[in-house]
């Protein structure tokens, strides 16, 4: 393969050897707080430094891809698309880990969205080491970190008054407290002993304490505080962020001050990526206001190695919509043209090859595989998939494959299409062929000639006819007839499915056979 870092996940790898020097191993990271559907546009972070560590991997080096579930954040905010909101409301403001899962599944409400994201990144590729914030934090593992916060109190808040219209007080830390008694993080800290002891009061419901900072599981660093702590703990070399996080006083912004300042460590090497939307919506993806498309979602109508094309091929700092209309359809076109090209099946400029190739490479799930898997159109397979209404294993059975690994590839192909026919495609695409004992449909004396005549023809040449020979008979006939050949397309598509238009006539024939056709034609 060409050496030559063609593409931004390479050259962004190359950036970080140089940034962070050789060493074993680089440790590149990921996270989000589970507190709803982690969507499509989440995924995007995921992805981007997945395709970051296996760029380094192909470099030849360690990697640890590290995960953080932030789901010792508080509940702040019950998503739209959440069920039993009157029982979550209860839980507003404690912990995530600590509230009950909607659904009455999983153990709680965070772990029912980590659980989602658990099962379904590897199906595409996907394996980072999992990290579980409420369990650190519980554990005390971030002690020092926290009294390190403490004593730089004022370098930190001088950090985050720079970007702040209204100073931060005496009154602020760097901490909150989850309350021992009620658990909701509406405290007051009154008196921190410059050691190990913290008072506070809560407000929700009056209770005092004071904690001890190696022995409690209640007291947290404050998000822009504890992501360069965890920064430092971990020693990350590599992060991306959204582009609200990356704005000027931003929360990337003032941890790099925090990292360096407080915790004395290099931040890491990162870039933004944009906003994903979802085509034909518009906005953000919001979990809060519950209009997301979980990347579960989107594999129910593309394969696995087609969502991650979706990401390689476009930069991260590139805004895109996710498309569920009729763009499904090149999406499918484009990966495959692209796997032609890389098995040299489909000529490529050189200029464009190797970025092409590494396209290809980043979008597999596994190895690259050593031979072209077998192609099927997605436009011909939803075609293939309509005139059997549905039935996956007799189109399987019909293009009569031999290689189990390409039959399981199909299939995979034949159940996204057959979810985007039933779910998202327009209704201009979607038909049912007519059985062949329905009822006829009326027709006039001069239709019924129309048909018998086309019907003769047929059943004397069908086995010679190719696509092109056969739509040269449509105009033919038209022509014969005086009428207009749109008319005769009409007349046909009623026949067969019962509307005015459908696929493209010729093709669309040959592809359902003369068995099928002619019985058709023949109730006439």
């Amino acid at each position: 393969m060409n050496n030559k870092p063609e593409h931004w996940a390479d050259q962004i790898a190359d950036k970080i050897i140089r940034a962070k020097g050789d060493k074993e191993p680089y440790v590149c990271a990921s996270g989000i707080t589970p507190s709803g559907t982690v969507h499509i546009g989440n995924f995007r972070e995921i992805i981007s430094v997945d395709l970051i560590v296996r760029a380094l991997r192909h470099r030849g080096k360690k990697v640890r891809f590290i995960y953080s579930w932030d789901d010792y954040d508080v509940f702040r905010k019950i998503p739209a698309n959440m069920p039993n909101k009157e029982m979550l409301e209860n839980y507003l403001r404690k912990p995530i880990i600590e509230t009950p899962d909607p659904y009455e599944k999983e153990a709680s409400y965070a772990q029912r969205n980590e659980k989602e994201v658990e099962e379904v990144l590897p199906i595409v590729g996907i394996h980072p080491e999992y990290l579980y914030q409420a369990d650190r934090y519980k554990k005390s593992a971030y002690v020092d970190g926290i009294k390190k916060a403490l004593e730089k109190k004022t370098i930190i808040m001088d950090i985050l008054n720079k970007y702040r219209t209204t100073p931060l007080t005496d009154s602020w830390w760097p901490i909150s407290i989850f309350c021992g008694n009620c658990r909701k993080d509406t405290t007051e800290i009154n008196l921190w002993d410059g050691n190990d002891k913290v008072s506070y009061n809560c407000s929700s419901c009056g209770h005092k304490e004071e904690v001890d900072l190696k022995t409690t599981h209640n007291v947290k660093l404050l998000w822009r505080i504890d992501w360069p702590m965890r920064w430092d703990y971990e020693k990350v070399d590599f992060e991306p962020a959204g582009k609200e996080h990356h704005s000027s006083g931003g929360s990337f912004d003032t941890a790099k001050h925090i990292a360096s300042s407080v915790y004395g460590f290099d931040p890491p090497i990162t870039f933004k990526y944009d906003f994903i939307s979802i085509k034909g919506k518009g906005g953000k993806i919001s979990s809060s206001l519950g209009n997301v498309i979980s990347l579960k979602d989107t594999l129910e109508i593309y394969q696995p190695e087609i969502v991650r094309f979706l990401f390689v091929s476009t930069r991260p700092d590139t805004e895109f919509a996710i498309s569920f209309d009729l763009d499904v359809i090149k999406i499918y076109e484009d990966y495959d043209k692209c796997e032609r090209m890389y098995f040299g099946k489909e000529t490529v400029s050189e200029k464009k090859k190797a970025k092409i190739m590494r396209n290809y490479e980043l979008s597999q799930i596994r190895e690259v595989p050593k031979e072209m898997p077998y192609q099927m159109p997605f436009r011909h397979l939803c075609n293939l998939l309509q005139i059997a209404n549905g039935d996956i294993s007799s189109v399987i059975d019909g293009l009569g494959m031999e290689n189990d690994e390409d039959t399981g590839h199909i299939r995979q192909r034949a159940e996204c299409a057959w979810n985007w026919i039933q779910k998202y495609a327009p209704e201009s695409f979607r038909f049912t062929l007519r059985p062949g004992d329905a009822e006829p449909i009326p027709l006039s004396p001069d239709e019924k000639k129309y048909i018998n005549e086309f019907k003769e023809i047929l059943v004397k040449d069908f086995d010679t006819f190719s696509e092109t020979t056969l739509a040269e008979l449509f105009y033919s006939l038209a022509e014969q007839n005086s009428i207009d050949t749109k008319v005769l397309f009409q007349l046909i598509y009623r026949v067969l499915i019962g509307k005015e238009m459908g696929p493209r006539l010729a093709n669309f024939i040959l592809t359902i056979g003369k068995e099928k056709i002619l019985k058709l034609l023949s109730l006439y």
